[in-house]
């Protein structure tokens, strides 16, 4: 029997998402898919952001390209747990840039010069949620 996944509207994915540090960027490189662990937060529009090196290979290329990111909780013993996924376009600005155009973002720590700010606008937001189930038996 297969558990069935419960669809999440968009306010409950941003509070879950909020409450989570790491998740994963999905991107192209060469027409080819790549996913990248990051470590995020959510602002309070509703944007992912997240800090890069400025010559990194995400840096590249996700400016101005439409890309997903996708963070989730899941319980090893039960396999209980939530996935939540933000589809949009990538912003890419100076951490210093996007803290004077928006004061509510903490600019990357001085030591982190060359860093900047990739800020996913969500164009659509889906989540689910997965009921635990017992654990199979061999």
């Amino acid at each position: 029997m297969t558990a069935e996944l419960t669809p999440l509207d968009e306010l409950q994915c941003l509070r879950l998402l909020s409450g989570t540090a790491v998740g994963r960027l999905v991107y192209t490189v060469g027409a080819l898919p790549a996913v990248m662990p990051v470590r995020y937060r959510i602002a309070a529009d509703g944007s992912v952001l997240l800090h890069a090196h400025t010559d990194s290979e995400i840096t590249r290329a996700v400016a101005d390209a439409i890309v997903a990111f996708e963070a989730g909780e899941l319980d090893e013993a039960d396999g209980s747990g939530w996935s939540v996924t933000v589809l949009g376009r990538a912003d890419v600005t100076s951490d210093t840039e996007e803290g004077r155009t928006n004061p509510a973002v903490v600019p990357a720590p001085a030591r982190t010069t060359g860093r900047v700010t990739i800020r996913i606008r969500p164009e659509l937001v889906t989540g689910r949620t997965l009921p635990g189930s017992p654990a199979y038996e061999a």
